[in-house]
């Protein structure tokens, strides 16, 4: 005698046939589509019904129908809950394992008793850079590492290079983004500064400051003290 397939167990089955289809039909009609999309790197569900998220060159997101005849970009807000959902999914994806950053190619300003962590990618010649150094002045009881991201022009590498290979690092580096006072030329073995550089193109950093918190979180941005007050409790 033949055993029947209970009800549940044939939805699921139903539902998982289905879910496979229009995956299927996502990754087909899209790139056909729209050939200049990067490959697709995942499909998944959104909370809305038919709708899906489709993620591109590992952090970008959108979103589509069953059918991909619709794109949309931005974000996907929950109203009833007050969340960006867009944005907390890249944050999810962009998060860094802070505890294996490459710690000996930063140097270290540490206040206070030093107990909370924080490691920052900074270009000696960003303006931006310089507004947020001020501000920093005012987080107490903080382990800042400082990893040089020379990227705005030939002069940063220079500026980092100077300051990289001074006696006291954190204090050269302060003396030029807080008190102006140029770093001294100086050599010294800096390969440190390139692994900096092609460490953040790894991580997808475009920006300085970019701020890296020890949850794996980061801020692009000169953001206030407040916010980094917040983010490091």
């Amino acid at each position: 005698m033949k055993r029947l397939l209970s009800p549940l167990l044939v939805c699921a089955l139903l539902t998982a046939t289905t879910a496979g289809a229009q995956e299927a039909a996502i990754r087909k009609n899209l790139p056909e589509r729209i050939p200049q999309l990067q490959k697709i790197d995942e499909v998944s569900k959104t909370p809305i019904d038919g709708i899906f998220e489709v993620r591109v060159n590992g952090t970008d997101i959108y979103y589509t129908d069953a059918q991909a005849n619709y794109l949309i970009q931005g974000n996907l807000i929950d109203t009833k809950q007050k969340r960006n959902l867009t944005e907390e999914r890249v944050d999810k994806l962009t998060a860094i394992n802070f505890d294996a950053l490459p710690f000996k190619d930063a140097f270290t300003i540490v206040r206070g008793n030093g107990k909370r962590k924080l490691a920052v990618f900074e270009d000696p010649n960003c303006g931006y850079c310089k507004r947020f150094e001020k501000d920093l002045q005012k987080i107490n009881n903080v382990t800042v590492y400082l990893f040089l991201y020379p990227i705005l022009s030939a002069d940063s590498g220079e500026k980092s290079k100077a300051i990289w290979c001074a006696k006291d690092k954190a204090k050269a580096w302060q003396d030029w983004m807080v008190r102006d006072i140029t770093p001294p030329a100086a050599s010294c073995d800096s390969a440190a500064i390139a692994r900096n550089v092609a460490l953040g193109h790894k991580f997808k950093i475009t920006g300085t400051p970019t701020l890296v918190f020890a949850d794996g979180s980061r801020v692009p941005g000169a953001v206030g003290a407040d916010q980094v007050e917040k983010r490091l409790n």
